[in-house]
């Protein structure tokens, strides 16, 4: 499978240049099972860079620009990637999501909906909400540092707990869920920014207080 294949490749050289230094709830990387990696969006590397340092094989969304041509269509679908039409509620893309968590698959996806220009979180798309209500899926919130691309520092990214739909669904009306499962993982998302930005602020923030 190109899949594996190219993880294993990446593998030796993310380990090597960008010496991954994971946070949190790590153990949670290890779910067995149907499960939704969620992660925050800054750069066309983030997919990898989660595909080889969790130990799951992934499938994730992307744009269906990718797969026009037949390269494209090709690579992306040997990679365990999927096309999804960002301009409408594509049905196709969210039942082959479900489908996947229904086999007891990994899928990742990025709720902001497109990579961010700033280090702030995006407001999170609905649509991850929507297919983790109809599943008994755990998602799995993940915060990547802005720092990360950043020349040679290093790959850091901090772990949340999992979220369980169905928790949330204990405060709140069947017909809220989806608004409030988002609302959580808006919250969940932040906080985790938010100690990352404790644990390590960068260089910047570094020189600032020593002036």
């Amino acid at each position: 499978m190109l899949y594996v294949i190219l993880m294993a490749l990446f593998g030796w050289g993310v380990v090597l240049l960008k010496r991954p230094k994971i946070y949190g709830k790590k153990e949670n990387l290890r779910t067995k099972g149907g499960v939704i990696f969620i992660a925050n969006h800054r750069n066309l590397m983030d997919p990898v860079m989660l595909g080889v340092t969790i130990p799951r094989c992934i499938h994730f969304m992307a744009k269906k620009e990718l797969f026009e041509s037949k390269f494209g269509n090709w690579f992306f679908r040997s990679l365990l990637v999927f096309p999804v039409n960002r301009k409408t509620a594509d049905l196709k893309s969210l039942r082959q999501a479900l489908k996947l968590l229904e086999e007891g698959k990994a899928f990742g996806i990025f709720p902001e909906g497109r990579r961010a220009v700033a280090d702030e979180m995006d407001d999170l798309e609905k649509g991850t909400a929507f297919i983790a209500s109809r599943t008994e899926a755990p998602i799995v919130p993940i915060y990547i540092s802005p720092t990360t691309y950043s020349g040679w520092r290093r790959l850091r990214y901090i772990v949340g707990e999992k979220i369980y739909a169905k928790d949330v669904l204990e405060t709140c009306e069947r017909r809220e869920l989806v608004e409030a499962l988002t609302e959580r993982m808006q919250s969940d998302m932040e906080a985790l920014k938010k100690r990352m930005d404790e644990i390590y602020p960068g260089k910047k923030a570094e020189k600032n207080r020593k002036k």
